[in-house]
């Protein structure tokens, strides 16, 4: 297991941008987009990859995951 997979990955469909969406909450905003879902995930783990190398290079501490709080439970909570 790699440090990035601790971490919230989330790819979406906008209408607006007639193309799906990858994010990552805790590390960045925006990511990146592609009209396959599976490409823009695989790209999605690349950057969040990247990201942490980044924090690690700056020394600067990585934020805390949300994946160990329960975070699907908490999302249906709120739906």
């Amino acid at each position: 297991m790699s440090k990035g997979d601790k971490y919230v990955k989330l790819v979406e469909w906008s209408d607006q941008d007639a193309c799906f969406i990858g994010s990552c909450p805790e590390l960045f905003y925006g990511g990146c987009h592609g009209s396959d879902a599976k490409a823009v995930f695989a790209e999605l783990c690349d950057l969040v990859d990247d990201a942490i190398a980044l924090y690690e290079r700056d020394g600067r501490p990585l934020p805390e995951p949300m994946s160990g709080r329960d975070f699907v439970n908490a999302l249906q909570r709120s739906a």
